[in-house]
């Protein structure tokens, strides 16, 4: 497996969620890969990005769970861009202390087996949240944070997993609800 946490060889990021469809960067090699041991769920409350502190909205983490996996998207840094890269990746997940990061070894669409940085809950997080599947929805339907409504953050990601081939269930069933409440 090709490790990340030195420059001797490429530095990957794992996209599940916003990551998928707005990295913040242009990708050198963008691959669906599989991530196991781990399954994407609305269990982060946002406030900053797509809710408030008064008006928390949810955003996707990766939770920890036995026989679990999760398809999402290797981004490949270009080398010249690995510190920019990774210092605004940082800054842009890391805003509260909701994220850990964390190296974690994905398995591409092609067979080959990468290292690569992965933000996952912290469980032990004031922001981590286990709800159910309505009560996601009635939150996701009317929440909004500085990056806009949190609609059309579900929205977003569905679309674009649905693009690369990567339909998540859950999400076109949770995306379906929300529609469905805001009319």
């Amino acid at each position: 497996m090709t490790k990340t946490n030195d420059h001797t060889t490429p530095l990957w990021i794992f996209g599940y969620g916003s990551l998928v469809w707005d990295p913040g960067f242009t990708p050198a090699e963008a691959v669906p890969a599989r991530l196991d041991g781990w399954h994407r769920s609305f269990c982060m409350r946002s406030i900053h990005f797509r809710g408030t502190v008064e008006k928390p909205g949810l955003v996707l983490a990766l939770d920890a769970q036995p026989g679990a996996h999760c398809w999402g998207v290797a981004l490949r840094v270009a080398e010249e861009d690995r510190e920019a890269v990774l210092a605004e990746t940082r800054a842009r997940e890391l805003v509260s202390d909701a994220y850990l990061e964390k190296r974690l070894p994905v398995t591409l669409q092609d067979g080959r087996e990468v290292e690569t940085v992965t933000y996952v809950i912290d469980r032990a997080g004031p922001q981590y949240c286990q709800i159910g599947a309505e009560e996601q929805a009635q939150i996701i339907a009317t929440a909004v944070g500085g990056r806009g409504p949190n609609r059309d953050y579900l929205f977003n990601t569905a679309a674009h997993l649905a693009e690369w081939g990567l339909e998540d269930e859950d999400l076109v069933a949770l995306a379906t609800r929300v529609r469905a409440l805001i009319g």
